[in-house]
């Protein structure tokens, strides 16, 4: 028997069963042990985090998207921007949502604490109160269950036209909000997709991943606003490391004086002076291009402010290698040129 529950809660337990198992939890050293035979990372939404007790007391936000992304759930009105963006749910997304607020009655030590039902994903936010006999994967299944369960009914009723036999992917993306300021920031997340939905559809260009896009000589994978890249006085952003406090905050105000002159600041923001200038001229407002090491992921888009300042034309993210999904430090070699890619497309500009 697991001795990380010494007491559980009865109402849980079948009544045939007085003691329950399950599967000891995979740690880290095990994890790096196997993880050598298994293949080159691929990118995923689906893994698990490696030595979390999924039995135990826990909040996570869990995202569901529908098979093939196809738009069941409802339909967004308005722009997000004169008109406030709402959610007006499909016969199948109120069954959806239904189901997802009748599961602490088959859940005791469940609470939903917020959810959003979007037009071809689900977004939930989830308090296991106390531990639970199985792991928490197996709720999530059993809801996906009691939404196929909807899905077939409201089909055999000409309600819903789709040739899916399950409504959602397989698998479930979870974030475990175990950091301070977590919870409110998902909250406040989940609240926005409908803005965000409608921003994106009304201007898509400004989000999706465009490829081979040149600059300075070079291909980019590009986000945001590539118009950027015309503007008639491109500014690179260079700082030493070496900088002290005093130096970085002269070099802030200088940089910060450019943009007031309608230079657009470029940069991969490595060192802590480059971070600092980056980092002030996007709280005021300024337009900036970035360089990142990593590439866009398929459907990658702009978290954050990041989204706001891509709909309001001040932010172009390029990024000249390929996505990777593990996490990498970047190497003296890249920052270098990442660097003279920098300085290449304020060149570029000048010409």
């Amino acid at each position: 028997p697991s001795q990380r529950l010494s007491n559980p809660p009865q109402r849980l337990i079948p009544a045939t069963a007085l003691l329950w198992h399950r599967a000891p939890l995979m740690d880290w050293e095990e994890y790096k042990n196997k993880k050598q035979w298994a293949g080159k990372a691929k990118p995923s939404m689906t893994r698990r985090r490696i030595g979390h007790d999924y039995h135990g007391r826990c909040i996570y936000m869990v995202t569901l998207v529908v098979n093939g992304r196809q738009p069941l759930l409802g339909t967004i009105k308005g722009d997000g921007e004169k008109t406030p963006a709402k959610m007006l749910l499909s016969d199948l997304g109120n069954a959806v949502s239904q189901a997802l607020r009748g599961l602490p009655r088959f859940y005791p030590a469940l609470q939903i604490w917020n959810h959003q039902v979007m037009p071809d994903h689900l977004h939930a936010i989830f308090f296991v109160q106390e531990p639970i006999p199985m792991h928490f994967g197996k709720i999530v299944n059993g809801f996906k269950t009691a939404c196929n369960k909807a899905l077939r009914g409201l089909k055999e009723q000409g309600k819903v036209k789709t040739g899916l036999m399950s409504l959602w992917e397989p698998g479930y993306n979870d974030r475990i909000l175990d950091h301070e300021g977590q919870l409110q920031r998902m909250k406040n997340y989940i609240a926005d997709n409908p803005r965000r939905w409608a921003i994106k559809r009304n201007n898509p260009e400004l989000f999706r991943v465009r490829h081979n896009v040149e600059a300075g000589g070079q291909l980019f994978a590009a986000q945001g606003n590539v118009f950027l890249l015309d503007a008639p006085w491109l500014v690179p952003v260079k700082c030493s490391r070496s900088l002290s406090e005093d130096e970085i905050a002269r070099e802030c105000n200088r940089y910060l004086s450019l943009a007031r002159e309608e230079a657009v600041l470029v940069s991969p923001s490595i060192s802590a002076g480059e971070k600092a200038v980056m980092r002030a001229a996007f709280d005021q407002g300024f337009p900036l291009i970035f360089l990142q090491e990593n590439g866009f992921a398929p459907l990658a888009k702009p978290g954050g402010r990041r989204f706001n300042a891509c709909a309001q034309g001040r932010l172009l993210v390029l990024a000249p290698w390929e996505h990777h999904n593990d996490r990498r430090t970047i190497k003296r070699g890249q920052c270098l040129t990442l660097n003279e890619m920098a300085e290449a497309i304020c060149c570029e500009a000048k010409s």
